[in-house]
């Protein structure tokens, strides 16, 4: 399904809550860690299962943020997701395979890691080969606080750990989907780093405010020119192929059958979105 946008959603917010079933993303996490406070934990809880039990946009995502086992909530959160109508567990602060082994034992939901720690990042590859993980989710603003990074529009400081856990999940056919955007009030900015992660080769991007949807949904979205250049890219080799050549060319560019194969999985994706759409 696609993973354009995935917008974190406070479990102790219950307007927010009851917002998220209809807003436009294509997933959400449902947030018992660290956006909610010490003393709302248990509170946010049994919000969080409560609004669970009421279904939004059938083909939303919908995946839960528990707090790590090594917290004072962790086990209850794990507890509880027992009863929940949801599509998997995010596990924050991954550092090794380990720590999906711990829950795993626990639920068999899908998991989803959180890669925010330099071990985390440097054990990717580990990380990703685990048999229960459904895909992968940068979180930036620790891994910056971590590295002692300085934060830069660009995001220079961080492009090594981007794409180091991004070739790990491709490696290991697992989802992977890029950090927040903090810059609530800047859209050029927003873009940019849309337009970067899904350059580098995310699937989407995470976000932390509904406003942001609409930028996440656009970037990692095919756009009509792209659509076009692979319809045409299509033709071509297979035209080729009937009079038995492998290698055709399209706009002065060659087209081989890897370049067939990505034009094939971006025209299966904008017709999953325009399916989304007319349902």
């Amino acid at each position: 399904m696609p993973l354009r946008s995935m917008l974190y959603v406070p479990a102790s917010n219950a307007r927010a809550l009851a917002k998220a079933r209809d807003l436009p993303c294509d997933a959400l996490i449902l947030d018992l860690e660290d956006a909610v406070a010490p003393a709302a934990k248990q509170e946010a809880r049994a919000a969080l299962g409560a609004a669970l039990a009421e279904r939004g946009q059938a083909a939303q995502l919908r995946l839960v943020r528990i707090n790590g086992l090594g917290t004072p909530w962790g086990a209850e959160d794990l507890a509880a997701q027992a009863g929940w109508d949801c599509d998997g567990i995010v596990v924050p602060k991954v550092d090794e395979a380990a720590d999906l082994d711990a829950v795993a034992a626990r639920t068999e939901r899908p998991l989803w890691a959180m890669i925010e720690t330099a071990r985390g990042v440097l054990r990717a590859a580990e990380i990703c080969a685990h048999p229960r993980l459904s895909g992968i989710v940068m979180g930036t603003n620790d891994l910056g606080r971590e590295i002692g990074l300085r934060p830069t529009a660009d995001r220079f400081a961080l492009l090594t750990a981007l794409q180091g856990a991004l070739l790990a999940a491709r490696a290991h056919g697992v989802a992977a989907i890029d950090g927040v955007c903090n810059a609530l009030d800047d859209a050029a900015r927003l873009e940019a780093e849309c337009a970067q992660g899904r350059d580098l080769g995310f699937d989407g991007k995470s976000l932390i405010h509904p406003a942001q949807i609409a930028a996440a949904n656009a970037a990692f979205a095919p756009g009509a020119e792209e659509i076009d250049l692979a319809r045409r890219r299509i033709a071509a080799f297979e035209a080729v192929l009937a009079e038995g050549q492998g290698v055709a060319v399209v706009d002065g560019e060659i087209v081989e059958a890897l370049h067939v194969e990505a034009a094939r999985a971006l025209l299966d994706l904008a017709r999953k979105l325009e399916e989304g759409r007319a349902s």
